[in-house]
């Protein structure tokens, strides 16, 4: 832990700035730091408290409690996470006190703009009817709502549409026709370009032409230059258990499949759960040098929902505590080597997408049409003129930066000292984990838990720690214990004699 004098001088040259991130933008194969040019490796969290069950309920929208996301984010800071994903928003609530929060800890976000809600996403059984102007709608609401906001690094246009061989058929072309429109949407009424993508089930069957298609040029196409991804996500559960290696997971197959990516591939979700507790050791594997293809992943997920994926449970009293998982994960990170992973690649300049063609698709079944379906009626002038009275949204200072909810370690001990150390770049492992300490282990925390009923996406498609991989789970016992952890910092246990060592608690107001 880095002496408490060091933090307080880091803490006073932040106190008077409202710091923000840099835009992230796309160049090829990796997300890059628009004022920096150094590499961007996606090091994130799922984080969609409350699940699906929470959708229209009012609590459904995770960015919308300021008080919640102080607590989160502080919690994120101190792990070295710089990435979250959220499924379900509603656009007509205020973000600002959320994303502020998010942005002054150096958390980027990345956003769907679906629903489960009727209307809400493309029908994958009959994607033609739901292709609407008043689904586009909703869409564009979603991106009024967050595009002002710098550390929005891009939208997901969909989610798992393309699940096996028959939904490989119509989706395609419909899937492409959303990111085209979402492009020009933002290309005519944002003032900077924001990345658009699509999150992919790990289908091996469908995985290789669903990024092929996504990815290829289209151009010679009618002139079309906007419907393809931006970038690719993967939910990708493969990798099971403290015996599973890159080759029993398939990750040797994912580096093979994406070897000739023109955009940055990486997990959307990953996390397997067929062992407990989870031990990450995926983490070193994807953030090493034999995963020469992807940009980091998003681990899934942050609040405990029923489906012992959660890295915290959540109570109705809005106080939280570790779990082992969390513990474990805070370990993998604190051994990563940040420096390396923001090198650029000189090589990735140069590459340029094939243009689509029906070679480019391997798969009997799946789609090789790139005639990509018109808007429909009224949403080019959508486009042009903007939604009306869109929300809006913007970076408002942070005056509250230390956690007033109660957050307790996985040994019951209440931790202190919990607070957002506000930063002018992207945060990482290792680089702010502040003056925190944890009190005397004390009774497992209980209470009205906050967990919903199971986890599913923004378009329905479930969550079961297996995804749909070929690779199966080792069935190996894990190495990690349920009980006796405490909260970590930089990686190490801090126990009641950190306590003593720790001068007090300063609360920076920026």
């Amino acid at each position: 832990m880095a002496p408490f004098t060091n933090i307080l001088a880091c803490g006073l040259a932040f106190a008077a700035t409202a710091a923000a991130v840099n835009p992230i933008v796309v160049q090829e194969q990796e997300f890059i730091d628009s004022k920096t040019n150094d590499r961007f490796v996606v090091i994130g969290i799922d984080y969609q408290p409350g699940g699906q069950a929470a959708v229209g309920t009012g609590a459904g929208d995770p960015l919308s409690n300021g008080t919640l996301c102080l607590r989160d984010a502080a919690l994120m800071q101190n792990l070295g996470v710089n990435t979250i994903r959220s499924y379900n928003l509603n656009p007509t609530l205020n973000h600002d006190e959320c994303a502020s929060i998010f942005n002054s800890a150096g958390i980027y976000m990345i956003l769907d703009v679906n629903s489960p809600l009727a209307g809400g996403s493309i029908d994958r059984s009959d994607p033609s009817s739901s292709y609407t102007t008043d689904y586009l709608t909703s869409v564009f609401q979603r991106i009024e709502a967050f595009k002002s906001y710098p550390n929005t690094l891009g939208f997901f246009a969909g989610n798992e549409i393309i699940n096996d061989v028959p939904t490989g058929q119509a989706n395609p072309p419909y899937i492409r026709a959303v990111q085209r429109d979402m492009k020009n949407y933002i290309a005519a009424n944002a003032d900077r370009q924001i990345p658009v993508g699509y999150s992919a089930a790990d289908v091996r069957s469908v995985l290789e032409d669903t990024w092929a298609y996504l990815q290829c040029d289209n151009s010679a196409n009618g002139g079309d230059t906007m419907s393809n991804s931006d970038f690719f996500g993967l939910n990708s559960y493969s990798w099971c258990g403290g015996d599973a290696t890159f080759e029993t997971s398939g990750y040797n197959d994912l580096v093979s499949i994406f070897s000739n990516t023109t955009i940055p591939v990486f997990f959307s979700e990953y996390g397997c759960n067929q062992v407990r507790p989870r031990v990450f050791d995926e983490v070193q594997a994807l953030y090493g040098p034999k995963m020469t293809v992807m940009s980091g992943g998003l681990l899934f997920e942050w609040t405990e929902e029923g489906d012992d994926f959660g890295l915290v449970q959540t109570y109705a009293n809005g106080s939280l505590q570790l779990t082992t998982d969390f513990e474990n994960l805070s370990d993998q990170y604190a051994m990563l080597d940040v420096s390396s992973l923001t090198s650029v690649n000189d090589t990735a300049t140069s590459l340029q997408a094939p243009q689509c063609d029906s070679s480019l698709i391997s798969g009997d079944g799946f789609s090789n049409d790139f005639d990509i379906p018109s808007p429909p009626d009224g949403a080019e002038s959508l486009i042009s003129a903007g939604i009306s009275n869109p929300p809006t949204g913007s970076i408002i200072s942070v005056t509250q930066t230390s956690v007033g909810l109660a957050v307790y370690a996985t040994d019951g001990g209440e931790i202190s000292g919990l607070k957002i150390n506000p930063v002018q770049n992207g945060n990482a492992p290792g680089q702010n984990t502040g003056s925190v300490s944890t009190g005397s282990p004390g009774a497992t925390q209980t209470g009205t838990s906050t967990s919903g009923g199971g986890d599913s996406n923004s378009d329905g498609s479930s969550n079961d720690g297996s995804g749909s991989s070929t690779s199966t789970a080792s069935g190996s016992s894990s190495s990690a214990t349920e009980s006796g952890a405490a909260f970590r910092i930089d990686g190490r246990t801090a126990g009641g004699a950190v306590a003593a060592a720790a001068i007090g608690v300063v609360a920076f107001a920026l």
